[in-house]
């Protein structure tokens, strides 16, 4: 049976499925069961992507690395098909880790873990197989990290791991904001250090008022005050300011719901209060857009570089890369879509912000954004929605 056969099926018994007319007991087995399906499903695909990660397939849709491709595909982050990809190549030359995980013996994570571990020492392969089953991933990820520190030498261990080190900052669907930093445990563990006498202090203010919270809470708002105040002493020069975006009437609360934008550019979405609680601070790094509607008045002049007006109504207008589905928001370079060496004008209506990727791939492969203005497709020279391809006029 070919598995787009399997695939219909499937989709037909999820389409049909109603958990309200199965008892308990038959629901905990159709549980069992798509688990089973699920954990085999994903065992093909890490293979079949780490295929498709080594060939030329994934360059065709644009995006900087295979991961990237696969991410877009499959709705998942891009940390997640990276993994995914990379167990796929791993299980090629770990025989038990492949079997385990195309009988549905093992999760995703599992896999990831397993194999990661045994690449650095084959020999514990089987072990960690047994560990898989027998506890918690919590304690598989020991196991697993234990295998692996004890298999290579720790000081190129440290230097590794210092090379990927990286502070990562994201908003979720619900809105909250995330930080994650990958270092060194050292590190970590000196920050965390730093962090604990305000942490601590922070934590008997609140007991004695009579109101208690997790450790967790407390450590999230001692990290804000302590790069708070280091911020706040630090000389502006040079400094990344941060901008906000507020309609007008958002911000004198005369506005009703509906479209209007009350946002931290690149962070989403926040309460007009906490708006007023920046503005109210007098931070020399905040900048603010406020605007009545969404349209920004073209502006124009013979520098090549824009003024500082239209660089902050570029920042309001593309926030993140001008690329629908790129999320970069740190060095991204405005881009004239007519050659300034050709025109000598800077217009704003004719102006975006790319990532250095889609810039790279604007310069040196012919894609472009398609017309328009705002979040819009990035297409290839032969897409018929390319520029290339239009009769529409250039704006002036």
């Amino acid at each position: 049976m070919k598995l787009s056969q399997l695939c219909r099926e499937m989709r037909e018994y999820a389409r049909t499925f109603d958990p309200a007319l199965v008892s308990a007991r038959d629901a905990e087995r159709i549980r069992n069961d798509a688990s089973a399906i699920k954990r085999a499903a994903v065992a093909v695909e890490a293979q079949a992507a780490a295929r498709v990660a080594e060939t030329s397939v994934w360059k065709k849709s644009g995006e900087r690395s295979a991961a990237h491709e696969l991410a877009t595909t499959t709705g998942t982050s891009v940390a997640q098909a990276r993994d995914a990809i990379e167990t796929g190549r791993r299980i090629r030359d770990l025989p038990a880790t492949a079997s385990a995980f195309r009988r549905g013996e093992l999760s995703m994570e599992q896999a990831s873990l397993v194999a990661d571990a045994a690449d650095a020492d084959p020999t514990a392969e089987e072990r960690l197989l047994e560990a898989s089953q027998a506890g918690s991933l919590g304690e598989l990820r020991e196991a697993c990290a234990r295998t692996k520190a004890n298999s290579c030498d720790g000081e190129a261990r440290r230097r590794r791991i210092h090379e990927r080190r990286q502070l990562r900052s994201w908003v979720d669907g619900g809105g909250t904001g995330h930080l994650h930093l990958n270092d060194n445990p050292e590190r970590v563990a000196e920050i965390m250090a730093g962090l604990a006498p305000t942490r601590d202090r922070l934590f008997k203010q609140a007991r004695a008022a009579g109101r208690r919270e997790s450790p967790e809470a407390y450590a999230a708002d001692a990290l804000h005050q302590v790069v708070y105040r280091r911020r706040g002493a630090a000389k502006s020069t040079g400094t990344t300011k941060m901008l906000v975006r507020v309609d007008l009437e958002k911000l004198l609360g005369s506005a009703s719901a509906g479209d209007e934008v009350c946002e931290i550019a690149g962070y989403g979405p926040v309460a007009v209060s906490a708006i007023h609680d920046l503005l109210e601070t007098g931070d020399p790094f905040l900048a603010a857009v406020v605007t009545r509607g969404k349209e920004i008045v073209g502006v124009a002049h013979l520098g090549r570089r824009p003024t500082a007006h239209q660089r902050s109504a570029l920042e309001w207008l593309y926030p993140t890369c001008a690329a629908e589905g790129c999320n970069a928001l740190t060095f991204l370079e405005v881009d004239h879509r007519e050659d300034w060496a050709k025109t000598h004008r800077t217009v704003f209506d004719l102006l975006d912000r790319l990532c250095r990727h889609h810039h790279d791939l604007k310069t040196n492969d012919g894609w472009a954004l398609i017309e328009g203005q705002g979040k819009r497709a990035f297409v290839a020279p032969d897409d018929t929605r390319h520029p290339r391809h239009t009769d529409t006029p250039v704006a002036a």
